[in-house]
């Protein structure tokens, strides 16, 4: 697996594979799936183009196989000695073969390498309990934090129940 930045030429790409793996019936290939808690899109192709875009402090990493496959991605943003981790993505025919963890600690090692980070923090939906786990296990601690879900916005996907929240979880990186 080989890991690079995004450039404007993977926006359709990477818009197909994060909505595929998190939305429809697709995403119900790999474990990933968030189909039972939202229906709709999980991203679009202007958010992926303005994160691209937006400089220094913002990367999309994509992972390919050697015939430059797509099969990952996975954004970041440095916040001060902090970097943000989301859209953590792997293709849903080939989940379960270790490249979610492969790409997690290539974000860790990017965010160490290019920003200095301390720790990197993320946010998963409160009901996504085998996903929290799955980060737990790679050593990310919940923090007691919760973030409200964005109801009302139809960029993060159309809610199927009414109680959804997100869960806050940060691990310290050192090179």
């Amino acid at each position: 697996m080989i890991t690079r930045p995004a450039t404007p030429a993977d926006v359709p790409a990477l818009v197909a594979l994060v909505n595929s793996a998190y939305r429809g019936e697709s995403s119900r290939a790999g474990w990933t799936t968030e189909a039972d808690l939202l229906d709709g899109q999980r991203v679009d192709a202007g958010g992926i183009k303005a994160a691209i875009a937006s400089g220094t402090d913002t990367v999309i990493l994509v992972a390919e196989t050697t015939t430059s496959f797509l099969v990952g991605c996975v954004h970041l943003e440095r916040q001060g000695g902090d970097c943000y981790l989301g859209m953590l993505t792997i293709r849903p025919t080939a989940q379960g073969a270790g490249l979610g963890r492969r790409l997690l600690e290539a974000a860790e090692r990017w965010a160490m390498t290019h920003w200095a980070a301390q720790s990197v923090h993320l946010s998963v939906i409160a009901q996504r309990a085998e996903l929290i786990a799955w980060y737990e296990r790679r050593g990310y601690v919940r923090t007691g934090e919760q973030r409200p879900f964005p109801y009302g916005d139809a960029r993060f996907g159309v809610p199927r129940r009414d109680d959804l929240v997100f869960d806050v979880l940060r691990k310290v990186v050192s090179p």
